[in-house]
């Protein structure tokens, strides 16, 4: 159960329409999961300085299990994942950054749960 959140200084009319199905697809191809398995977040407008730079820029943060659990993982992730930003916020990798989380089953709640028990 993939988690994506999108952090971005841009505002809401410069962000492409269906940004968040978007994202969506592309997380859920990117990590192999089903994307009705797949939560987006996107957050615009934000006061945002990346690098210590205010201009435009972005956040990505992926949450998953079993799928961004190492270096090697990851950076097959991030090369693909940039490869969306880039083109969907047309800001360049250099003002894009994503954070990596590895979850376990029994840190996602679910229909009155936990996913370990699902």
């Amino acid at each position: 159960m993939p988690f994506v959140e999108l952090d971005t200084s841009l505002p809401a009319d410069r962000l492409p329409p269906g940004l968040a199905q978007t994202l969506c697809a592309a997380a859920a191809d990117i990590l192999g999961k089903p994307a009705e398995r797949v939560n987006v977040t996107v957050r615009s407008g934000l006061p945002m300085v990346l690098s210590g730079s205010a201009e435009p820029c972005a956040q990505l943060v992926v949450s998953s299990i079993g799928v961004v659990g190492t270096a090697e993982q990851n950076q097959r992730h991030s090369a693909r994942f940039f490869e969306v930003l880039t083109t969907q916020l047309g800001l360049g990798p250099e003002r894009i950054v994503i954070r990596f989380y590895p979850l376990e089953p029994w840190q996602i709640g679910k229909n009155r749960t936990v996913m370990t028990f699902l």
